[in-house]
Formats: structure tokens, C-alpha cells, sequence
């Protein structure tokens, strides 16, 4: 069976107040955001502290990479700074295992999502740039390294880095997930919502890859007008069919509201339709 987590919401100041949600709507992880101040690196890294909240909850972790992580931007200061960060991530994820292991499913790896930047664009009379395009090479060999860089860091530790979909991803980019996807530390993450908001230009890609996804983003959207992390229900997804996919696949499912109420009331869609 699919195991429903949550992300971190903003209405929520502390980490406590996340576990205490997501106890209360039965959910079985928090996905921690290092977008918010409260979850960067250093903080994480005190795993004593994240653990013994999780434990008397009875809840896991998984982690989400600040979407501003630039693993192949040219100044080298910026890409050694996001290198370091996500190993010290892959780190506290490797800690944050044995909760994996007594909430979870021992059988499912501990994901680490992460976004692909796009890069920097140049903009001229007739069109947009972008500078990893133009720099496609470049790019690439970034790319290549940042895989290795993770081969050797997770080892052997049953942890993946779950690569996202957002606003449709860039041929380049295409090209670096099938860089990465030749190591067995990578997999994908579907975000539904992100692909239905962009008329599911991505799903070809996504689909033809599907037995590598090992995670889900699961929150309804509409094409026109364009929206996403609505309440399961709100919008034009065929739910039921991503949801069978997932249970197929194995993947874990964030529900991925941004509000209390979106977040409770995708509970009792879920609890109706499932």
C-alpha cells in the first residue's frame, strides 16, 4: 500500500507543529523542506533532535533540496556551496534511516528530492537564451560529476536522489537526468500537479522512464487557467490513475497542498476514493 506523507507547511512555525499535523491526519512522514529557514543543513544535522520528535510521533522523514540548489552554475564558489550542502544532506538522511526503517517501509529507499535549475537565460530581440544550452557541454560535465559526487557519498545506503518535475524540463535537462539516471543513486519524482499546470509536457518523459520513479508529488491542478497544489478533488486530474501508478511502482506520495485545510481536506478525499 501507498504510504501518504506531508510536506512542511508554512503555516506551521516549528517542526512540531508539522508532527503534530501530520499525526493527526494519520499521514506517515513529513517531507522536510530546506527552502524554509528552520530546515537549512546545519539545522538538520541535528539528527538527536529530529529523531526523538519523529519517534514519539511514530513518523519518518524524508528531505526536499532547496529548489534554488545549482549544481553546474559557473561561479565555482555557488557550485561547491550546493555540492557540499547536498552531502551533508545525503548525511543526515543516512542518520535519519532508522526511522525509515521502524515507521516506513524498510523496502523503500529514503528519498532526497531535488529540482533541476534551469540556468540563467539572455534575453534578445527574438528570443530567450539559456546559458546552459548554449553551454551545453559545460552543463553535462557538471552534471556527471554531481552524480559520481553522489555515487560516492550514498555508497551503498538505501537513499535515492529523487529528481522533480516543475515547470517543464529543458532538453539539456532531459540530458542530465539520463546522466543521472545511469547510477542506481538516482531515480524521479513525479509531481502531477506541476505537470498537469504545464499540459503534461513532461509526462512522455516521465512515463517512458517510469520504472525508475520512486516518489510522488500528488496534489490536483487544471491546465486553463494554469494552477497546482489544490486539494485533491479541486481539480482535472485523473487521481486514481496516478495513484495506481504510484501503488504499482512502489512510490511513496507526498501530499502536496500548501494549506492546512487543502492538506486536511485531501485526507478525506483520499479516505472516500482509495
Amino acid at each position: 500500500m501507498i504510504q501518504f506523507g506531508m510536506p512542511t507547511l508554512i503555516e506551521n512555525r516549528t517542526l512540531q507543529e508539522n508532527i503534530d499535523l501530520c499525526s493527526r491526519l494519520g499521514l506517515r512522514f513529513i517531507e522536510l523542506n530546506m527552502n524554509f529557514p528552520e530546515y537549512q543543513v546545519d539545522c538538520l544535522e541535528q539528527t538527536g533532535k529530529l529523531i526523538d520528535a519523529a519517534d514519539k510521533a511514530g513518523i519518518y522523514y524524508t528531505i526536499h533540496l532547496d529548489e534554488n540548489l545549482n549544481i553546474a552554475d559557473f561561479n565555482r564558489l555557488v557550485t561547491d556551496a550546493c555540492l557540499e550542502t547536498v552531502r551533508r544532506t545525503v548525511e543526515v538522511a543516512k542518520a535519519l534511516l532508522p526511522l525509515r526503517d521502524k515507521y516506513g517501509d524498510p523496502s523503500q529507499p529514503l528519498t532526497v528530492n531535488m529540482h533541476m535549475h534551469h540556468g540563467i537565460f539572455i534575453t534578445l530581440p527574438d528570443r530567450k537564451v539559456q546559458m546552459y544550452e548554449r553551454n551545453r557541454d559545460r552543463y553535462l560535465e557538471d552534471c556527471r560529476r554531481f552524480r559520481d559526487l553522489c555515487g560516492t557519498w550514498i555508497g551503498s545506503a538505501p537513499i535515492l536522489i529523487a529528481v522533480e518535475n516543475t515547470d517543464g524540463f529543458r532538453s539539456y535537462e532531459q540530458e542530465a537526468i539520463d546522466l543521472f539516471l545511469e547510477s542506481p543513486c538516482f531515480g524521479l519524482t513525479w509531481d502531477i500537479g506541476h505537470s498537469k499546470a504545464v499540459g503534461e509536457k513532461d509526462v512522455p518523459f516521465i512515463l517512458s522512464r517510469q520504472d525508475r520513479l520512486v516518489h510522488f508529488h500528488i496534489h490536483d491542478g487544471s491546465e486553463q487557467p494554469p494552477r497546482n497544489h489544490l486539494a485533491l478533488g479541486d481539480g482535472e486530474i485523473d487521481l486514481r490513475n496516478r495513484l495506481n501508478l504510484a501503488e504499482s511502482r512502489g512510490c511513496r506520495c507526498v501530499l502536496e497542498t500548501k494549506t492546512i485545510d487543502a492538506l486536511t481536506r485531501s485526507v478525506g478525499w483520499l479516505a472516500e476514493n482509495r
